[in-house]
Order: structure tokens, then sequence, then C-alpha cells
């Protein structure tokens, strides 16, 4: 078992360590850093991933800066996706914000609960890193696929069915606020004239 692991533990390393070497505003910072320092920007990156989690285990707003860290890097790179001509990627966000999404929802009615939990912002946190991954079967798509696709493909035509029931009623209420605002601005204005009238 432990033999197995090693090679994808090394891998998950090396593709760890490419990243930390592309260029972009991250990188260049820790570069920055690194040549002011003399620290490997490695053991800075591990230094930074060792202070968060801690902060998310005991800091204060950890709530904060975990749905700050599932927010900011999966927007970038939906944009990016958005922006590039492959499908690929635009499929893995969409399927992120999915599974984003149905969890929040979950996660919204299950607040009393969460609560109780130690140390819950920092799991969350490992649980949104892991839907984001860049690797092939990452959580969004392993959640997506095996549960959330499952029960839409099962509930598809009632979801529908309730979508369409929600848009006539709120159109049926749209048309009642609209002429029940036009029937007071008729009002408004035929007492207004009468007001006038009797000065």
């Amino acid at each position: 078992m432990a033999s197995s692991t090693q090679p994808a533990a090394k891998s998950y390393l090396a593709k760890f360590e490419k990243m930390l070497n592309e260029k972009n505003a991250v990188t260049d910072l820790l570069a920055k850093v690194e040549a002011k320092t003399g620290v490997q920007r490695l053991y800075i990156a591990y230094g930074i991933i060792g202070f968060l989690s801690l902060y998310l285990m005991v800091g204060y707003g950890g709530d904060f800066l975990c749905n700050l860290i599932g927010f900011c890097y999966p927007a970038y790179k939906s944009i990016k996706a958005i922006e590039s001509s492959r499908k690929d990627d635009d499929t893995q966000w969409l399927m992120y914000w999915v599974v984003y999404s149905v969890f929040s929802l979950l996660e919204f009615f299950a607040d009393l609960l969460l609560f109780w939990i130690p140390f819950y912002w920092f799991f969350k946190c490992i649980f949104l890193l892991w839907c984001m991954m860049p690797i092939p079967h990452n959580g969004a798509d392993m959640i997506y696929n095996r549960l959330i696709k499952v029960f839409f493909l099962k509930h598809e035509s009632e979801i529908d069915d309730a979508i369409n029931s929600l848009g006539q009623k709120m159109d049926e209420a749209k048309k009642t606020v609209t002429k029940a605002a036009t029937d007071a601005a008729a009002d408004f204005v035929s007492d207004s004239m009468k007001g006038g009238k009797a000065e």
C-alpha cells in the first residue's frame, strides 16, 4: 500500500514544484522573496501553506479565508478558461462551480451542526482544494459525475417542470404588481388633479 502511494506523492510534489517555477504574479513574488532571504521558494511555499493551515484551524476569520481560497483561484481560472479556445477547461471549472454551489447550499442548512465540528474551516478548505486540483479525477469531477449528475438526470423533468411553474408564477406576480402600480399612479394623478381644481 505504501509503495503504491509513494510514486503518486512524488508525482504531485513534482507538479507542485513545476507550478512554483511557472511565470505568473505569485511565482514572481516568490522569486523576489527567495532572492532576498536565500530560502528556496519550495520551503517558502511550505511555510505559507503551514501558516494558512494553522490559521484555518485556530485563527479568527477562518471562514472568510477559507471562502476566499475557494473562490479567488477558481474564479481566476474560470476567466482564463472562458478566454481560451479549449472546451475541457470550461467543463472542469463549470463542474467545480456546480459542486461549490451545492456544497454551499448544504452548508447553509447544516450550519448549526457544522459549528460543532473542530477545525471545520481547515477541512472545508482541504475539500475545496481537492475539488480544484489540476488533475484528471479531482474532487469536483468525482462528486459531479457520481452524485450530482446522477441525481439531476434522474429528476431532470421534475426540475424543469418546477422551474417552468415558478417562471409562470413570477410572470403572474409581475403582471399583478405592474397593474397595482399603474392603478396607484392613476389614482394619485386623479387625486392630485381633483385637489388642484378644488383650490
